[in-house]
């Protein structure tokens, strides 16, 4: 039987595909202009970042009704992942000073993903990606530590698409692809997270199921 005490530990989760849904929801709502046509309309899934939703304007000059929506789904999956943070460092990690790397960093680097939509928005790139690294380190060294390989596997291949992502972002020969990395990222790094939100409470799943 579902409790509300069991369901806060899937926080996570549920922040993460309420924020799925938020930005499908954004991407209806923004004007249009993206990498491949700035006269385009509509959100190009090939060729539009996530942080044009957030934007005043779209990149075809037009007001964006999107930008307060997208906002607030940045928001609310930054929250869940640092929620998801202080679970992971607990449940997985028993050295003090690693939980501790896991907490800030991944505290700094969330809040710093949810002002992206500021004119700092290189700076705060640049900090996610930063302290992300060293996170994803943190908790790929704990997931090795406790033989889970295939969860320790999907890590590292979040850990590379994140370098891809800030390659092609700043490589000017290569930004025109930045959209399509930058989705798969974010499909690789949620789908971790679930996948990680749902081991650390496995005992909770059994227990409803």
């Amino acid at each position: 039987m579902l409790n509300p005490k069991g369901l806060l530990k899937f926080l996570p989760t549920i922040g993460i595909l309420v924020f799925i849904g938020i930005y499908i929801y954004a991407s209806k709502l923004y004007p249009g202009g993206s990498l491949a046509d700035i006269n385009s309309a509509g959100f190009d899934w090939l060729n539009n970042h996530w942080c044009n939703l957030m934007r005043e304007n779209g990149l075809n000059g037009v007001q964006n009704q999107a930008r307060p929506v997208a906002i607030a789904g940045i928001t609310i999956l930054c929250g869940s992942m640092i929620i998801f943070f202080f679970q992971f460092a607990d449940h997985f990690e028993k050295s003090r000073n690693w939980k501790i790397i896991i907490r800030i960093s991944g505290t700094v680097g969330m809040l710093s993903a949810s002002f992206i939509f500021t004119k700092y928005h290189d700076i705060m790139t640049t900090i996610l990606s930063v302290f992300g690294t060293l996170v994803i380190i943190g908790m790929l060294r704990a997931l090795h530590k406790n033989q889970l390989t295939v969860l320790m596997v999907m890590g590292v291949f979040c850990m590379i698409i994140v370098g891809l992502n800030n390659f092609f972002y700043y490589n000017e020969n290569l930004t025109q692809y930045s959209p399509i990395v930058q989705k798969t990222a974010f499909l690789l790094i949620l789908s971790w997270t679930v996948c990680l939100n749902l081991t650390i409470n496995k005992s909770v799943l059994k227990q409803w199921l």
